[in-house]
């Protein structure tokens, strides 16, 4: 099953979780990789979004690889359970895969800026892989797309596998309130500015620290937080980081992909007591909202090992181990890891 997810990713591929002090932010710098001047794209609406991003499942169904791979930025990556995958990596992966019945949900569309958006979604996938059938999987995917002189190409996707919570216990008696104690001393505020692994950092320094007001802060008022067991906006992601212990989380594999001179995606792999064993893999995008860097969105995907290399005279294709690609702050973990 986790090897469905993973090319299940992929394919969304192509179509390609934050608190109230006060933050700082710095001025957006020129971004040295792209034009001076960039082409308008047609206007981007939820209907659009979600029809582009039908449009790379249906590329697979059809085997047009080579359509779907033109649909994708030269920066294109897929955060996957097995890793991070660039462009080349997804191209070579996707080409024995294709699935056969693809059913959507619960989509969500958040624009990022002019030239960029986010589109999230869950997807139960039948597939067959080198000609044979593959267990069918339901995923919660993400993608993000941007302008690219005037085209609209996907250049981030990420997906995870969709778990089923438990309803909720019944809530417990009321407590009576605590005494009145000394006012606490107002919270550190999380400073942040255009640097997206800067920010990733700062904002799990407050969680680890229990400033769950700064981790607030720096959320976008539309933030959404994707994880295995929902999809949650500002004030869920708030509740969620709150009934963790972050202290001895450990972050690394940091890489960033610029979307423009105002919004960034970073993407990372988190370890502690409260992930999986192999941990977890965080995307975050951070724009800019007028003058100030925040945090919009964030999805969580648990980590496996990545597959071993094949064998002499084996397939080349690459099996990654969850479905295609897609990307706000240290989101909040999960049950395996709130982030």
């Amino acid at each position: 099953m986790k090897k469905i997810i993973a090319l299940v990713s992929l394919l969304v591929t192509a179509a390609a979780c934050t608190a109230p002090t006060e933050t700082t932010n710095r001025t957006a710098p020129a971004n040295a990789n792209m034009a001076a001047e960039t082409k308008s794209a047609p206007a981007m609406t939820e209907a659009d979004a979600i029809a582009k991003e039908k449009a790379v499942w249906d590329s697979f169904k059809n085997k047009d690889y080579d359509g779907f791979v033109n649909m994708l930025a030269s920066e294109d990556i897929y955060v996957s359970s097995d890793g991070v995958h660039d462009k080349a990596a997804i191209d070579k992966s996707i080409r024995n895969f294709a699935p056969t019945d693809v059913t959507f949900s619960d989509w969500k569309y958040l624009a990022v800026d002019k030239d960029a958006f986010v589109i999230t979604y869950s997807a139960t996938v039948k597939a067959k892989m080198d000609g044979k059938d593959m267990p069918p999987e339901t995923v919660r995917a993400s993608s993000a797309w941007v302008n690219r002189d005037g085209k609209w190409l996907s250049i981030y996707h990420q997906d995870c596998p969709l778990k089923t919570m438990p309803a909720p216990a019944p809530p417990a008696a009321a407590k009576k309130p605590a005494p009145a104690t000394s006012p606490a001393a107002a919270p550190a505020a999380v400073v942040t500015g255009p640097d997206a692994e800067a920010n990733e950092k700062a904002i799990w320094e407050a969680l680890k620290n229990k400033n769950f007001d700064g981790f607030a802060s720096v959320l976008a008022p539309e933030s959404i937080e994707v994880e295995p067991d929902g999809v949650f906006d500002k004030a869920g992601s708030v509740k969620m980081v709150s009934q963790f212990d972050f202290s001895k989380d450990t972050l690394s594999e940091f890489k960033t992909i610029k979307f423009d001179d105002y919004a960034s995606l970073v993407t990372y792999l988190v370890k502690g007591p409260g992930t999986t064993p192999n941990g977890e893999r965080h995307s975050t995008i951070w724009a800019n909202r007028g003058g100030k860097w925040m945090a919009l969105f964030h999805h969580g995907t648990p980590a496996i090992p990545a597959p071993p290399p094949p064998k002499a005279g084996a397939s080349p294709v690459m099996k990654p181990a969850a479905s295609p690609k897609a990307g706000a702050t240290p989101a909040t973990k999960p049950k395996t890891s709130p982030k």
